[in-house]
């Protein structure tokens, strides 16, 4: 997504546009959410940080949609218009987020496998596409400039399948062409304070940096962060248990009194270090939604 901001902003400036791009980056972990904003304007941009009233929210994996924590939905109003890649349909999504805005659908491209782990080939491209044809002022040729300036680096072959999927996704949405319109400047009277969370005190034994209360984050599934679980194969297993037990950072992994390991999927985020440091790799990574759909 950070690298679909960049194709996005360039195309912009190609166009004659003032341009920021930034990402924001999640927690330092596997599989965390990552956001990139991109303002563009004629005139210069004196505004900073990250954009808290979005015109257009792209929504490249869509199991981050209706996850609170992920903050997709944050600023979204009626003005707003939502895209989201996804096999469902826009009126299922409208009706599960509830939006007062307009939702269209990118329609998804099917999953990969890349290194072991689920992956959408050129996800970014296909929505740097859709979103240059849905604000209605970039043309094709700033959009495929704009990929071989972000993409030349990696050679033709790379430039050439992210040009074929951003221009399929830039076809699919003509008939969407200019719906993303920019809103009216905020009037001073209007402006409302950012959502602050109050945190209780507590005692130093609880919340001070030396943690001495026990059992502090047992209730906390953090299982619910994990996009890619992994899994362990008994048959090449030698239970060499001090291993995967010792490098993992949540100690979500126990052993038995014959050697044998197991995970705690309710507080296994996913970060596969196991798996990187499993000898005999016995230790195997598996897509999470594929997982929940077999049990």
């Amino acid at each position: 997504m950070k690298t679909a901001g960049r194709i996005l902003g360039t195309a912009f400036f190609r166009e004659g546009y003032e341009v920021q791009d930034a990402p924001r980056y999640g927690a330092e972990r596997r599989g965390a959410p990552i956001f990139a904003f991109v303002r563009a304007d004629k005139n210069p941009i004196l505004e900073r940080g990250i954009i808290r009233r979005p015109d257009l929210a792209v929504v490249a994996d869509d199991t981050l949609a209706p996850m609170p924590s992920a903050g997709v939905l944050a600023g979204m109003d009626g003005h707003s218009l939502m895209l989201i890649n996804s096999h469902e349909t826009a009126e299922t999504w409208r009706g599960r987020l509830a939006l007062p805005g307009r939702v269209l659908v990118l329609p998804a491209s099917a999953e990969v496998e890349v290194e072991g782990r689920a992956a959408l080939p050129q996800v970014g491209a296909a929505c740097a596409g859709a979103a240059a044809r849905l604000v209605g002022v970039i043309g094709p040729d700033a959009l495929a400039a704009a990929i071989r300036d972000e993409l030349g680096h990696l050679g033709e072959g790379v430039v050439a399948d992210n040009l074929g999927v951003a221009s399929h996704a830039y076809d699919l949405l003509a008939a969407e062409a200019g719906a993303v319109t920019e809103r009216p400047p905020q009037a001073a009277d209007a402006w409302q304070s950012p959502d602050w969370i109050d945190l209780p005190f507590e005692g130093a034994g609880i919340s001070a940096p030396a943690i001495h209360a026990g059992l502090t984050s047992e209730l906390m599934q953090t299982g619910l962060w994990r996009t890619m679980r992994p899994v362990i194969d008994p048959e090449r297993c030698n239970h060499c248990w001090w291993v995967c037990s010792t490098f993992c950072p949540d100690s979500a992994i126990s052993v038995d009194g014959k050697g044998n390991p197991h995970i705690d999927y309710d507080h296994c985020k996913g970060c596969l270090v196991c798996l990187a440091q499993c000898p005999p790799h016995a230790i195997r990574a598996v897509p999470e939604q594929r997982e929940q759909g077999r049990e």
